[in-house]
Order: C-alpha cells, then sequence, then structure tokens
C-alpha cells in the first residue's frame, strides 16, 4: 500500500495533471492550469508543510488567479485524504469553493487485473474507434451519470482519437445497444494508465460486464509497457474494481469554484 500510495504521488500529481493545459503557472507550492473550454484546476504532489495561514493565503492567491481570468468558468480544487492540510477544506469554502462527492483513489498492479471474466451470452466487448460508436458510448455514458452535454464531450473525444491520441475505448453491446463502456489512458512518462469513463446502464450491472471491460483495458494497458492502473472511483465502482485486483490508497475530494456561483 506505501509503494502504491508513494508512487501515484511521484508520479500522478504535478505536470502529469496539466497534460492540454493552455496556461500553467506557479503559486507558491500549487500548480494551477486553465484547460480548453474555461477550465480551471489546482494541485500539487504536497503543500511543503504548509500551516493555517499559509494555506488560507494560498487559497486566497488560486481564487483570485482564477477570478481574474474571464475565460474561466469553474474551477478544481483537488484535495487528497491523505494530504497533511490544517484548515483546507474550510478555506477552500469560504473563497467559493463547492465540495463535491469524495472518490476512492484506487491503484493496482495491470497483471493483475486480465483474466478473462465470463458475461451473457448476448453481450459483444470491442475496441472501439469509429465516430458513430464513440457517439454512442458517450450517449450511454450521458444518460448513467445524467450529464446532459454528453455530446460535447464525444465531439472532444472524438477530435482526440483522430488527432493519433493514445486513448483507448471499449464498449459492450446487446442487440446492437451499447450497455456498459470505459476507456484507458496512458500517463505519458509514468508507469501508469488512468481507467475512466466506467458506465453500466442499470438493468445491466452485476453481470460481471463491467469487469470484464477493465480486463480487457488491463490487457491493452500492459501492451503498451504500463505497470499499474489508477482510477477515481465512486461508490458504484469501488467495489467492482477491489474485485478486479485494485486498492483503495486514499480518498481524492474535489472542491470547485463557479463564476458567479
Amino acid at each position: 500500500m506505501t509503494a502504491l500510495l508513494a508512487a501515484y504521488d511521484a508520479q500522478l500529481r504535478g505536470p502529469s495533471e496539466f497534460r492540454g493545459a493552455e496556461d500553467v503557472q506557479r503559486i507558491g507550492p500549487v500548480t494551477v492550469g486553465v484547460f480548453p473550454g474555461g477550465r480551471g484546476f489546482a494541485s500539487y504532489p504536497d503543500l511543503g508543510g504548509a500551516g493555517e495561514r499559509r494555506i488560507r493565503s494560498l487559497v486566497r492567491e488560486v481564487a483570485a488567479h482564477f477570478a481574474d481570468r474571464p475565460a474561466v468558468r469553474s474551477a478544481e480544487w483537488k484535495t487528497r485524504g491523505h494530504d497533511a492540510a490544517p484548515g483546507l477544506a474550510a478555506a477552500l469554502v469560504e473563497e467559493g469553493f463547492a465540495a463535491e462527492d469524495a472518490e476512492s483513489v484506487m491503484l493496482g498492479e495491470a497483471a493483475a487485473l486480465t483474466g478473462d471474466v465470463p458475461v451473457p451470452g448476448d453481450v459483444v466487448l470491442r475496441e472501439i474507434r469509429a465516430e458513430q460508436d464513440i457517439l454512442a458510448m458517450e450517449r450511454m455514458q450521458g444518460e448513467v451519470f445524467g450529464d446532459p452535454d454528453w455530446r460535447s464531450r464525444a465531439e472532444r473525444t472524438i477530435a482526440r482519437v483522430a488527432s493519433g491520441a493514445d486513448i483507448v475505448l471499449w464498449i459492450a453491446e446487446s442487440g446492437g445497444r451499447v450497455v456498459s463502456a470505459g476507456r484507458l489512458e496512458p500517463v505519458p512518462g509514468t508507469e501508469f494508465a488512468g481507467i475512466w469513463g466506467g458506465a453500466t446502464l442499470p438493468e445491466w450491472r452485476g453481470k460481471g460486464i463491467y469487469r470484464a471491460l477493465t480486463a480487457k483495458r488491463a490487457q491493452a494497458a500492459l501492451e503498451r509497457g504500463v505497470r499499474y492502473l489508477h482510477s477515481d472511483s465512486t461508490e458504484f465502482s469501488r467495489p467492482i474494481l477491489e474485485r478486479s485486483g485494485l486498492r483503495k490508497v486514499t480518498t481524492t475530494t474535489p472542491y470547485v469554484w463557479t463564476r458567479g456561483g
């Protein structure tokens, strides 16, 4: 557990979180970035032992940084449960950041997740890259997550695939309908790949489909020389990933500031 968490802190916090950002700056130990679409983001490997007064000052500076940039519509400060950060939650709330649901940070060896998982006989698993398949996948995920903006996300995914981005998309279908899906994204310069976007229609849960898609993505990770998998998981997916072989090493809670919110 300690070795996994140390690898997570060293490799997945800091520069690797800001790939694709249009602007990246430092405010003390905190890295702040602005991504396409007006999304701000703040993170760090650690806060360098800062006390409560210094943390309040950092939060004020970060909030002002985003507020002074009209193109930023919302910004996330990503916290982790194992960090030493006295007074951070209260300081974020004071500056207008609202806590979202905590998620479990899941980590594990990709090799432990590659076993075959049986699925119902009418379910077909396949890797996709075609535009119409991506649209169908994102439509299903939008339905599961209650996301009315699924088409914009689909367009971004289609553009990334067309540009040659190393992103692996898997779906499960029954009767031509997408019933589950997920993606794998290797993190350049690290031993990790993220497994994201896992969603299954309610009536298809509990049948091993999501675990089977996780195994397919783990196999794709090994083919790319990736050692570890990671995921920020809701309480829906955490038990499934634990059964697949990932371990909960900490939690992460996003605090989100919204312009005019």
